[in-house]
């Protein structure tokens, strides 16, 4: 089967983009509800397969082979997630879609991505699914979220933006197929690829950090936390806003504007709108 050309991709997009824009808010938020889980599952189930690992290395490897599942059930079930439709700009820059229209898709989006990721973070804190290892997967997760809070602004910016260049990336790769198989093989190395490099995705961390926020205040793991010599003091939602959330985001909005930018202005179409 053929595959679709950057040229193509580029078209589809836009013309997704319309309905993207278009869709009423109920459905975009709900849409997007989902997808924030879905990625956060990724989370969940690379953080469960690396968390006894020692070597830093294996546990980015382990880490980077099972997230990508995340983008993949995101694009093959149609939700709707931030960072990808950061692409949305190639519609804005040719008029198909306003520039209100853009933000008011990223807004709800970013919302109902939060609420889902949170959401899921507070089921696996809560209800059991740290326990493994003894509560090891509770500390682990701490752990990440204390780590990603300590990052410094500027770091956490700049690693934003090389996060959603592949993410967008990925996303495009995905859409030059037409079946199941190819568009997961676009999605898989370019996400493992960030993964691998740690670079930061603000709703992967919607997942991560208020997981390891409410490992802390969980009585069950306290404790276990407190004698891991883990900077607990990071474990706040005052930190993952200010410190996570707003570099991380700026950040992939730059490098998602970027590939959309670059894609649009080397490979649109110049038929009518």
């Amino acid at each position: 089967m053929p595959i679709f050309t950057p040229t193509e991709i580029t078209d589809n997009y836009m013309k997704a983009s319309v309905g993207k824009a278009e869709s009423p808010a109920w459905r975009l938020f709900v849409l997007a509800v989902a997808a924030g889980l879905l990625i956060g599952l990724g989370g969940v189930t690379s953080s469960t397969a690396a968390h006894a690992l020692d070597n830093a290395g294996m546990v980015r490897l382990v880490s980077g082979l099972i997230f990508p599942v995340g983008l993949m059930m995101v694009i093959l079930m149609g939700t709707e997630l931030f960072t990808g439709n950061a692409l949305m700009i190639t519609a804005a820059l040719d008029g198909r879609i306003t520039w209100g229209r853009l933000l008011r898709n990223w807004g709800i989006v970013f919302a109902g991505n939060l609420v889902g990721a949170v959401l899921l973070a507070a089921c696996m804190a809560f209800f059991g699914q740290l326990n493994i290892g003894g509560g090891d997967l509770a500390v682990y997760t701490a752990k990440v979220a204390a780590a990603k809070n300590g990052l410094p602004w500027a770091n956490a910016f700049v690693l934003g933006i090389f996060c959603n260049l592949m993410v967008c990336i990925a996303v495009y790769q995905a859409n030059t197929a037409q079946d199941t198989a190819g568009r997961i093989l676009g999605i898989f190395f370019p996400i493992m690829g960030f993964v691998l490099a740690g670079f930061e995705h603000c709703v992967a961390d919607m997942y991560y950090v208020p997981a390891g926020i409410f490992a802390y205040m969980n009585p069950a793991y306290t404790g276990m936390i407190d004698a891991a010599g883990i900077n607990t003091a990071l474990l706040t939602f005052g930190d993952f806003i200010a410190a996570n959330l707003i570099p991380v985001t700026l950040g992939n909005i730059v490098g998602g504007v970027l590939v959309g930018a670059t894609m649009y202005a080397c490979h649109r179409t110049k038929s009518a709108k």
